[in-house]
């Protein structure tokens, strides 16, 4: 019950939680507050040659010309894409809030499924979109328009394909009967991880050199797919790219 304490916390807000609005602010809070570290970490590294040495394109850096189209996008999506899917979602299933809080193993492991099947689902939506030209072109090369990806491109994307991740994203605990909360931090691990993915950083923390064996191929696996195109398809684990040859 070492959860309890915080989704106590999480359900004393049981009226903006179970609004309209909250799906889509709860969306875009998270993604800019993922983000906004990167983005700092972008305009001092630039000063400062300590942090340079981090930057896996160090010759690319983003400039305020480059984020603010990605920002407004992102608005744009959260508002005239997202509010609307969220919006329905809550009126045809409304959130049941129950009083218990999930068990921590539990959590773990769903968040952990979770992972490896929305890895699996990109991993095979994204190899799709790569091999057929069409599919390309019309839906995934939007996304690809930065070769040296920062924070802010990981939303950087067509409506369908935010909409497919997002679908995937949504589907699996709703598949894995996951608890309000579990959906909540596997969203957060998500989200944070896929920013991570674009940030374009290599730091002595990131999520590839704490997982062991190079399961996990995080920012330079990704950021070298932005650069070829034609490698490092799925999002997260190496494991597919390894199957698969690619």
């Amino acid at each position: 019950m070492c959860l309890q304490s915080l989704w106590d916390f999480v359900t004393a807000k049981e009226p903006l939680i179970k609004s309209p609005f909250f799906p889509v602010l709860f969306s875009f809070t998270a993604y800019m507050a993922f983000c906004l570290p990167y983005i700092v970490l972008d305009f001092l590294s630039i000063r400062l040659p300590d942090l340079r040495k981090y930057k896996i394109q160090p010759q690319n850096y983003p400039s305020l010309r480059m984020m603010v189209p990605c920002i407004m996008q992102s608005v744009y999506h959260h508002v005239v894409l997202i509010f609307p899917v969220t919006f329905l979602h809550w009126y045809w299933r409304p959130m049941n809030l129950p009083v218990i809080a999930p068990e921590l193993p539990e959590v773990l492991l769903q968040v952990a499924v979770c992972l490896l099947l929305f890895d699996f689902e990109y991993f095979l939506w994204h190899l799709l979109h790569h091999k057929v030209p069409w599919l390309y072109k019309t839906f995934h090369k939007v996304h690809h328009k930065h070769v040296s990806t920062f924070a802010l491109t990981t939303q950087y994307s067509s409506v369908w394909e935010l909409l497919s991740l997002g679908f995937f994203a949504a589907i699996n605990p709703l598949l894995l009967g996951c608890h309000p909360l579990t959906e909540m931090i596997f969203f957060l691990v998500n989200i944070g991880l896929s920013v991570e993915d674009h940030s374009g950083y290599d730091l002595p923390w990131s999520t590839h050199r704490l997982v062991p064996f190079g399961l996990y191929g995080g920012a330079p696996h990704h950021d070298l797919h932005h650069l070829k195109f034609k490698s490092n398809y799925a999002p997260y684990f190496t494991h597919w790219d390894k199957l698969f040859g690619t």
